[in-house]
């Protein structure tokens, strides 16, 4: 792993204090938001770019981690967030909305890179994010319905939208970039070359949409900063209990280091990017919603960065080693 990768939580933290800071002393706002979503797409094209059907289709060979994610993301998770804003955040109906709409969408883009960072088994974690996706966009509506109060119902339409244009965009983009590489150039051109530049971007694509999402949502965050302290306690409960449980389950089902670290990422990550346009959009006149899914990614990707080093597989080589 370079350097860069090993202080990726460094950079990571240093473009959100960077974005925040930009954003309250410059109106840049309006332009910084229009570039996170472009830049989360490229991101996620240059992760799916990394991927090979081979490693698709190995995904297949380990049902037990599917089931897994399934379970702790979809039965788990909601019943953990449901508990959190209840106990901690249920006088403040805005706030629990918003902590709930982050934590039962499940992550469909960056987990992909922590998961890599970590060695993973990235044809498992490719395997899940359509799976996840879907679920989400089907469930999430009945989530907010059952967990949040009837009020806060969430238009599946606009969820349904954003969730596809995140997923489609990039996927398509990816295999259309491998397809033309492979065509012209051949396989090992297409290894070398468009591999080795999509792994090289994503870091610093990453900082980038980190610091553009907290530019252009820096005034709602200074305006509620004393909300802020609401929601700390239960988002850093959750970024606990979550790869705890997912560390715990991955023992009781004995499965692989690589394994294990794709269902403890899955499990930990979470669909702020989405979430954060869908409550904007749903929830125009309710800005404490959107607080919510903002604080969220502050907390959460240096905290995935951090466990990405914790949880890490060891390489092939070391794993012979130690045999």
């Amino acid at each position: 792993m370079s350097v860069l990768h090993r202080l990726q939580s460094v950079f990571v933290a240093a473009a959100a204090v960077a974005g925040l800071a930009v954003g309250a002393w410059l109106p840049v706002g309006d332009v910084a938001g229009h570039l996170v979503l472009p830049l989360l797409l490229v991101m996620i094209a240059a992760v799916f770019a990394q991927l090979s059907a081979s490693r698709l289709r190995e995904a297949g060979q380990a049902r037990a981690v599917l089931v897994a994610s399934l379970v702790l993301n979809f039965v788990f998770t909601p019943v953990l967030a449901w508990a959190l804003g209840a106990g901690l955040l249920g006088d403040v109906p805005d706030l629990r909305i918003g902590l709930l709409l982050l934590l039962v969408t499940p992550c469909t883009d960056w987990y992909l890179v922590f998961t890599a960072m970590a060695r993973g088994h990235g044809g498992i974690a490719a395997a899940l994010l359509p799976v996840n996706l879907v679920l989400q966009l089907f469930l999430l509506p009945l989530y907010v319905l059952l967990l949040g109060g009837e009020a806060a119902m969430v238009d599946a339409s606009t969820l349904t939208e954003a969730a596809l244009i995140a997923l489609v965009v990039p996927f398509a983009l990816a295999l259309a970039v491998r397809w033309a590489a492979q065509r012209t150039k051949g396989a090992a051109w297409r290894d070398r070359v468009v591999v080795g530049t999509a792994s090289a971007v994503v870091l610093p694509l990453l900082c980038l949409a980190v610091f553009a999402m907290f530019a252009s949502q820096a005034e709602t965050v200074v305006d509620h900063s004393g909300q802020l302290i609401r929601l700390l306690v239960p988002l850093g409960v959750f970024f606990l209990v979550a790869p705890l449980m997912a560390t715990a389950v991955a023992k009781v089902l004995k499965l692989p280091a690589d394994q294990r670290v794709t269902l403890t990422m899955v499990t930990t990550a979470r669909n702020s990017p989405i979430a954060l346009a869908i409550a904007v959009a749903a929830f125009p006149d309710r800005p404490l919603i959107a607080v919510a899914l903002v604080v969220g990614p502050l907390l959460e990707l240096p905290i995935l960065s951090l466990l990405a080093h914790i949880v890490r597989a060891p390489a092939p080589a070391e794993a012979r080693r130690s045999a």
